[in-house]
């Protein structure tokens, strides 16, 4: 069973009255953790879209560069979307539950509003409605300041990257430790972990370009270093 008809089973569960927020009451245990994780980013996703009051094609497609959508599917994602942008809950109530489903697994937590980054970006401007939105998404997600920095450092166009930022270290920091750091970054993105974290198979294409900046930034320090 594809993890998007999985989906539609836990939509279908929605007792009359319920909205798509009452999804993340439910799951919570290792098996449904895949779904819990695409059903949050396509739902922020669709709250994230009102911040800039629209949804354009580049970022319907980034959206399927998160996940790998088959066509027979589409239809099960078209409606987690629409359910998300149609409920009255605001995205805060959202992240507030979505925040209590995955506790204190900040290493999930954050592949989820990396996706969100990539999706933000997508269109090549970077709205300040979805600054404000992502900032605050990460803030009800306790996640630290430097976390959210270290993602928008590594997305947003507006400025080269800064490689310490992008580690989340600073200039000051020893060589030694910065090269600790790296290789947990590293061996936080191999596949198997963030399989075990709940990052559904069609979303493990987000640690690639992760990886891609995190070793880039480590050999231009080291570049520094020398």
């Amino acid at each position: 069973m594809s993890i998007w008809s999985r989906i539609s089973e836990a939509l279908s569960a929605l007792a009359s009255g319920e909205t798509l927020a009452s999804v993340f009451d439910r799951l919570r245990t290792p098996p449904e953790r895949t779904v819990a994780f695409a059903i949050a980013v396509i739902a922020l996703g669709a709250k994230m879209a009102k911040a800039d009051g629209q949804v354009t094609r580049d970022e319907v497609t980034a959206f399927r560069e998160v996940f790998q959508i088959a066509r027979d599917d589409e239809a099960g994602a078209a409606k987690v979307f629409n359910l998300a942008r149609q409920d009255v809950a605001g995205f805060e109530e959202y992240a507030k539950r979505i925040k209590v489903m995955f506790g204190e697994d900040e290493a999930t937590l954050n592949d989820l509003l990396e996706g969100l980054f990539h999706i933000a970006v997508a269109d090549g401007v970077y709205h300040p409605n979805e600054d404000i939105f992502l900032s605050e998404v990460a803030t009800i997600f306790g996640l630290p300041e430097r976390e959210f920095n270290t993602l928008r450092s590594r997305f947003v166009p507006d400025a080269k990257p800064d490689p310490y930022a992008v580690l989340g270290v600073t200039p000051e920091t020893p060589l030694p430790e910065i090269r600790k750091v790296w290789r947990a970054k590293v061996r936080e993105m191999h596949p198997d972990r963030m399989v075990a974290r709940g990052v559904p198979q069609e979303a493990i294409k987000l640690a690639e370009k992760r990886l891609t900046d995190v070793n880039d930034a480590w050999e231009q320090i080291q570049r520094e270093a020398a």
